[in-house]
């Protein structure tokens, strides 16, 4: 149980190095062993590793070119997380012509620097081909493609990846089906036949179900509740459920974030943070730098809490390459490093977290 005046300790701390921050006084990034032989400090993934965690960042293949930003994910991190190498469009970019350059890459990057791989994504709405979306199939049609994507892919990465997120996004904000190509041909069930086609390709990897806005108790994190029950019980093969963690402080801590875990956990799943970033409204201020690291320390102090919860992995580490503002304009700085590489508070946060306080 965490001491109760651990928070306003965090926060506090947390504000005056959101404070050094903004004055350019910020620690450098983590570095290796010294030359004279003195101690370096732990990474995040070796303290994480202390509670039987991993701590990963995902990376998107252009990014493999900045190499002071791929050399510092590789000594920081213990997993990746390819960002779109390994999306539909980029390995079936043609009916059964697969194309696993770009995934690829991103495995002899991990392997290189000794970092596990989780796998991303097998089904999802959005990023599919032109040649998918734009067709007309019948059930049956669509049914042999999909078990032919899904069996294809995971195959060519079995031994691998340890995971698979194997359905991406398949709810409504209100707990609905979200009606992707899918759902609207082949009903509810493909959820099932996904996974039961994974497993078939690959007996060992991890199979998860993923979204955004399920970090918390709520409508959809419900609806995810009641469907991996009803999937156990008809004994389709899941072991975990990711939570993206796609935070903005603009919209307030999730509610429940650790009895959501609990819960999941619960079902006899390994949970997950698998996508986390914390956004703000722009620019960035000492105020809302230590209220984002508060939060960053919050969701590692659940996953911590939580024996199943088996790691978190940052959607990006850096500024330098989130997504963010493309996608949500005047909001970004989301990331614990900065665009120069430099830590930020919630860097400290996480520190602070896996550390014990």
């Amino acid at each position: 149980m965490r001491a109760p005046a651990r928070r306003p300790r965090v926060r506090s701390a947390a504000l005056a190095a959101a404070s050094a921050l903004l004055l350019g006084l910020a620690a450098a990034p983590t570095a290796g062993a010294a030359a004279d032989g003195h101690h370096r400090p732990a990474t995040l993934h070796e303290l994480a590793r202390e509670h039987g965690r991993y701590f990963g960042s995902a990376v998107d293949n252009p990014e493999l070119t900045d190499t002071a930003y791929a050399d510092l994910l590789g000594r920081e991190f213990g997993t990746t997380t390819p960002g779109n190498g390994m999306k539909w469009y980029a390995t079936e970019p043609q009916r059964g012509d697969f194309d696993f350059t770009a995934g690829d890459e991103i495995v002899d990057y991990a392997r290189a620097h000794h970092l596990k791989v989780r796998g991303h994504t097998l089904l999802w709405h959005s990023q599919l081909p032109d040649w998918l979306t734009s067709g007309t199939w019948t059930a049956a049609e669509l049914r042999a493609i999909l078990r032919n994507h899904i069996t294809q892919v995971v195959k060519h990465y079995r031994g691998k990846v340890f995971a698979w997120d194997v359905a991406n996004e398949i709810m409504n904000e209100d707990g609905t089906y979200r009606e992707n190509i899918f759902y609207t041909t082949l009903g509810p069930g493909y959820i099932a036949d996904a996974l039961r086609w994974a497993r078939a390709a690959d007996p060992t990897v991890k199979l998860y179900l993923n979204d955004y806005n399920v970090d918390g108790l709520g409508a959809k994190s419900d609806a995810y509740y009641a469907l991996i029950k009803r999937l156990k019980a008809d004994r389709v093969p899941i072991d975990g459920f990711g939570l993206q963690g796609h935070l903005a402080l603009q919209y307030g801590f999730p509610a429940g974030v650790e009895e959501n875990l609990r819960r999941f956990a619960g079902l006899g799943l390994d949970v997950a943070f698998t996508e986390l970033d914390i956004r703000m409204i722009l620019p960035a201020d000492a105020t809302k730098l230590a209220e984002q690291a508060d939060w960053y320390g919050r969701i590692t102090e659940a996953c911590l809490a939580v024996r199943r919860c088996v790691g978190i992995t940052l959607w990006g580490y850096s500024d330098r390459h989130s997504w963010i503002p493309a996608v949500f304009p005047e909001e970004g700085a989301a990331l614990p490093w900065d665009e120069e590489l430099r830590h930020k508070p919630a860097y400290d946060a996480i520190r602070s977290a896996l550390s014990g306080g």
